[in-house]
C-alpha cells in the first residue's frame, strides 16, 4: 500500500471520522512512518509538523482511535479512517476539532468540552 501512496512533499493528509456515526474528528498529516505505524499497531499515529515528529493518538491523553477502515482518494494523497475513538479526539477538549460552525461571518460553538486540556496536558 505505501507504495501507491503519493507523498507530497512527504506527507498525505489524513481525515479521522468516527467509526459508528461518520463525524468527522479530525484532519493531520502522516509520513510514511506514521502510516506505516498506523497500519502494523492498528492504533492512529500522525506527523506533527510543528514539533517535527511522529505522534501516537492519545499517547498523552489516553484518547486512541483503534483503525476499523481505510479509505485511499482517487489522488492517492488522503486517506480516510474510520476508527473507534476511546475519548475526545480535539487537544482543546472537544468530541471533534470541528467543535465551531461559522454563522453571519463569526465562530459558534456548537459543542461542549469534554475535558479540560490544562488537566491531561503538561
Amino acid at each position: 500500500m505505501l507504495n501507491s501512496l503519493n507523498f507530497k512533499k512527504g506527507l498525505v493528509t489524513s481525515v479521522t471520522r468516527d467509526y459508528n456515526d461518520k463525524e468527522i474528528l479530525m484532519v493531520a498529516f502522516m509520513n510514511e512512518e506514521a502510516v506505516m505505524k498506523t497500519l502494523t499497531t492498528g492504533v492512529m499515529h500522525y506527523w506533527s509538523r510543528t514539533r517535527q515528529e511522529i505522534w501516537k493518538k492519545g499517547q498523552e491523553s489516553g484518547n486512541k482511535q483503534r483503525v476499523k477502515d481505510i479509505r485511499i482518494d482517487c489522488d492517492s494523497d488522503a486517506l480516510l479512517f474510520d476508527v473507534e475513538p476511546e475519548g475526545p479526539a480535539c487537544h482543546k477538549g472537544y468530541r471533534s476539532c470541528f467543535y465551531r460552525k461559522v454563522k453571519d461571518g463569526n465562530f459558534s460553538q456548537i459543542m461542549e468540552k469534554k475535558f479540560d486540556p490544562d488537566e491531561v496536558y503538561e
